[in-house]
């Protein structure tokens, strides 16, 4: 028989490990949003995306979620007319990472919001155990 609170758990923190490491990513990318190339006219950093994909945990017989790839966006980098910059190409125009900081920020909010829930997924499953336990001891 599959206990429904530990499913609920388990479930959860398959849902904070993947949350987690998809606020890495956005911080990371938050992070090299001003990265040029190393040499002039060289490419900067590439926006990396996180694909997630659904798994059968036959373990708790539900649908569980899984970090299937960390891929890096194919969006064209923006340009910048900096013939100052180290990293301009011969026509002084430099290569900058193809991050938007809005998009980054609401990846960011919307992935720590699924964190914090899945959080309280965990909790309230201790919670019910504890009272269960309570119960039985009563």
């Amino acid at each position: 028989m599959i206990d429904p609170l530990l499913s609920a758990s388990r479930l959860a923190s398959a849902g904070l490990e993947a949350q987690s490491l998809r606020m890495r990513v956005v911080s990371e990318n938050l992070a090299n949003a001003q990265s040029t190339g190393e040499t002039p006219g060289s490419d900067p950093y590439a926006r990396k995306t996180v694909t997630f994909r659904a798994e059968l945990d036959r373990a708790i017989g539900a649908a569980s979620v899984r970090v299937s790839d960390i891929g890096t966006d194919r969006a064209p980098f923006r340009t910048e007319h900096d013939p100052g910059n180290p990293a301009a190409d011969q026509n002084g125009v430099v290569k900058l990472p193809n991050v938007n900081m809005l998009v980054e920020m609401a990846d960011m909010r919307e992935a720590n919001r699924s964190y914090e829930a899945n959080l309280q997924v965990i909790k309230q499953a201790r919670a019910m155990v504890a009272g269960v336990i309570d119960l039985l001891k009563s």
